[in-house]
Parts: C-alpha cells; sequence; structure tokens
C-alpha cells in the first residue's frame, strides 16, 4: 500500500498525480532553478516514469540525488526529508514523536517506533537527516563529464590559438572561466575542487596572455594575479610558473623591462629546476636583461634555459606559444635570438635563427615565422653594411604571415623596424615596407593596440 507522504499529499492538493503533469512541471521548475543558480546543468534534468512512480508511493530507501532534490524544493517549497517523511490525513508536518517532543519523520526504510531500552534519539538523530546531510556534504555540480568538458575546451582554445588569434577565442575563454567560477560557487568532493580550481586558473592564464597579446597590459595584470592566486591555492605549481612568465610578458611588452626580469626571477626561485622555469629564463629573464643592455646575465639566462631544456628532455620544435606545456627547444633559441637583438649581437642572431631556420618554417606557428624574420630583419640592420633590402623584404613577409591576425609582439617589433630604417627613409625598400605597415596596422585590432593602456 503507498505511504501517505507530505509529497504525495501536495501533489494531490496540486493536481500533478499523472507523470505527464509531474514531469512538465518538474522540468519547467529545473529550468528556472538552472537560470536562478547559474547552474545550466540542472536545466536538463529529468524525471523517469519509475522514478515518479517511486516518489509519489513513497517507496525510497533513500533520498533522491543532490540536483533533484534541489529541483524539488525549488517547486514545492519544503526541505525535501519533509517531503518524504509520513503526513498525517491533513497534511500537516511529519509526526511528531510524543516522547521526545521532536519530528520523528517515518523515513523510508527507518523504523519511527523504538524498541524498549534504547535509548531516545536526540533532536539532531534523525536517520533521514543524517542521510540527507551526508548527500548534501558529498554533493556534486561538477561531475566528471562537466571537468572533462572545461578541461578539452582549454585545450581547444590553446591548440587553435595561433590560428584563430586571441579576438576571436577570447569570448570562448571568458565563459569558460564563468562556467568554472559559477561551479566553484557551488558544492563539489575536494577532488572535484581542486580540479576545478586548476582549470579555473588556466582560464584565467589564457585570458592573460590574450590581454598582452592585445595589448592591454591592465587587463593581463588581472587575469595574472587571479591565475597565480587560485594556482597557489592549490599548490599548482606548474600553472604558477607559467601565469608568473605571462605576467613578465605583459610587462616586458608594456616596457617595463626592469619589473619584467624581477617578475620572473622570483618566480624561477619558486622552482629553479621545473621545466615551466626554461620559459620563465628564455622569455621572461633573458629578453628583458637583454633590454636592459645587461649582457653577461643575458648569456647566462639563455644558457640556463637551454641547460635546463636538456634535463627534461623537451621536443625539438616550436611549441605553440599559448601552451602550458614546457617550451621546446627552438622556441627557447627564437626568445633567445630576440635577446640577442637588443644587444646587437647580430652573428649569434644570424647563427641562431639559422639553426632553427627549418624547424621555424614548417611549423604551424605563422607569428614564429613572422617574429624571427623581424629579429634577423633588425640584425640585418645593425651590421657595419646594412642589408637594407634584405630586411624590409623580410619585413613585409612578417606583416603578410601575420594577415588579419595581428598580436601586440609582431605590431611592436614591425613598428621598431621601421624607426630602426628611418636612416634610409628615401629607399624605395623602406618606402614600400612603410606603407604595408600602415596597411597592415589599419586593422582595428591593430589600430586597437596603438590605444593600448599601460600597467
Amino acid at each position: 500500500m503507498p505511504r501517505t507522504t507530505l509529497f504525495r499529499q501536495l501533489l494531490q492538493r496540486r493536481h500533478l498525480t499523472t507523470y505527464e503533469a509531474f514531469s512538465a512541471r518538474f522540468e519547467r521548475a529545473a529550468a528556472r532553478l538552472a537560470e536562478l543558480d547559474g547552474d545550466p546543468r540542472l536545466a536538463s534534468l529529468r524525471v523517469s516514469p519509475r522514478q515518479f512512480d517511486r516518489w509519489y508511493g513513497g517507496e525510497l530507501q533513500t533520498l533522491p540525488r543532490p540536483d533533484a532534490c534541489r529541483v524539488l524544493e525549488h517547486m514545492l517549497g519544503r526541505p525535501v526529508f519533509e517531503l518524504f517523511s509520513v503526513a498525517d490525513d491533513n497534511g500537516r508536518e511529519p509526526d511528531r514523536d510524543v516522547r521526545s517532543g521532536s519530528t520523528a519523520s517515518r523515513a523510508p526504510g527507518f523504523q519511527s517506533h523504538k524498541p524498549q531500552g534504547i535509548p531516545l534519539r536526540a533532536d539532531d538523530e534523525n536517520p533521514l537527516d543524517i542521510v540527507s546531510r551526508a548527500r548534501q556534504l558529498t554533493a556534486d555540480n561538477a561531475d566528471e563529464a562537466t571537468l572533462a568538458f572545461l578541461s578539452s575546451s582549454l585545450e581547444g582554445v590553446t591548440a587553435r590559438y595561433e590560428v584563430d588569434g586571441p579576438c576571436a577565442l577570447r569570448p570562448q575563454t571568458r565563459h569558460l572561466r564563468q562556467l568554472a567560477h559559477t561551479l566553484l560557487d557551488g558544492r563539489q568532493p575536494p577532488r572535484a575542487r581542486r580540479e576545478l580550481f586548476r582549470l579555473a586558473a588556466r582560464a584565467s592564464g589564457l585570458l592573460g596572455y590574450m590581454a598582452v597579446n592585445m595589448g592591454d597590459f591592465t587587463l593581463a595584470e588581472a587575469y595574472c594575479t587571479e591565475a597565480r592566486e587560485l594556482s597557489r591555492a592549490i599548490d599548482d605549481m606548474e600553472t604558477e610558473l607559467w601565469a608568473g612568465g605571462t605576467l613578465s610578458l605583459s610587462f616586458y611588452y608594456a616596457g617595463r623591462y626592469s619589473e619584467a626580469d624581477a617578475c620572473a626571477a622570483s618566480a624561477l626561485d619558486l622552482a629553479p629546476r621545473s621545466a615551466q622555469s626554461i620559459r620563465l629564463l628564455a622569455n621572461g629573464r633573458a629578453r628583458a636583461l637583454g633590454k636592459l643592455g645587461q649582457r653577461q646575465a643575458a648569456a647566462r639566462a639563455v644558457g640556463q634555459a637551454l641547460e635546463l631544456s636538456e634535463l627534461h628532455d623537451v621536443p625539438a620544435d616550436i611549441t605553440p606559444c599559448i601552451s602550458f606545456e614546457p617550451y621546446g627547444h627552438a622556441r627557447t633559441l627564437a626568445n633567445a635570438v630576440t635577446a640577442h637583438v637588443s644587444l646587437g649581437n647580430v652573428d649569434q642572431v644570424l647563427s641562431d635563427a639559422q639553426q632553427i631556420d627549418d624547424l621555424v618554417e614548417h611549423s604551424d606557428s605563422a607569428w614564429s615565422r613572422a617574429l624571427v624574420r623581424l629579429d634577423v630583419s633588425a640584425a640585418l640592420l645593425q651590421q657595419p653594411s646594412p642589408d637594407l633590402d634584405h630586411a624590409m623584404s623580410l619585413g613585409r613577409e612578417a606583416l603578410v604571415l601575420c594577415g588579419d591576425t595581428p598580436i601586440r609582439s609582431v605590431w611592436q617589433r614591425a613598428r621598431d623596424l621601421y624607426e630602426q630604417a628611418m636612416p634610409w627613409r628615401e629607399q624605395p625598400s623602406v618606402g614600400e615596407y612603410g606603407e604595408e605597415l600602415r596597411a597592415w596596422s589599419s586593422q582595428p585590432a591593430a589600430l586597437a593596440m596603438s590605444h593600448s593602456r599601460a600597467v
């Protein structure tokens, strides 16, 4: 015989006693709660006919799953443990135990009458309450599928970044960050919560990197700071070092070279032998020290980066610029080339560029091909007998390679090259390069960089 629960009586009063009527109301309540709580998973909740029959008949041994409990409480306005407790014929609150004066719910699978000789339960010892609380504490609004979706989506952003560029991928990455933050406002077991922190930190880090490439250094610092704080909270050293390297990159392109070096050095102190330290040394310290004219310190940073590359047996090729993986050998040397340009080490620039030429030219990174060309162009103009035509030709090739996905590093070096070529402004090759640079810089994304905000 069906048990008369408060749930059953409320459905009878509201004329929701058929599966069709109840499921339609439940789905509307789930959609509304998903909107209110910012938890899109709830909108897809459904109740099967068998579930409805068990709930309506009071045939439960334990409470429904946590998400279903949330919807039922929103829909019927009562705590779920009351809904599935026995109600009297008038639909009042669950039965009172006259001996203890407390609500003693006749929960599914539990006896309300205690055998003689067993001490009375305390007010907080209702078995259904205990089970309900355990379910709440272990409730998880971020299941394996959700975490896998977030992780694979972020990996997809890094994989497509050098093809689609920051302007195209920034909205998606912002949505992924918001999803991670929304989930973190809910409940998860420790393992899932740690993974959510890691993914949220990486989403922030990617947005920081994109902000650097778009020339918005204030925003870059904010995102990198968030990424570092989130990764520190879970002792995720790899992500923290990566975020520190990206903050150093932001300082570098903002022209704050001493701060770029100090930021990278501070991160290095945390884990000097980490594979992430390759990037901190080559991209962070060496290039900033080159701009500061500290020749020996820059050379030492490059040497340490190459030593760590050997220690960690990194890949030889040009790894994606935004990847959380360690720098490949060719990318490390490409950064060394930039440092040597700042120091006027022409022979070293041409030697290192030649060493990685095949890997760069066969990589998927158009930006890397453009940046190496611009560095070589700058070195050609530093020679005692400048090769002006070759330098300007390489500069034009760099602009073509970037096409309609300009980034701050290419924009800045392309302009620097034009300034460097000003002593030969009357030469046709310089004029041609200047015209192409002006046309390329007229794109909306490039124009935004000319109004970039400093940190």
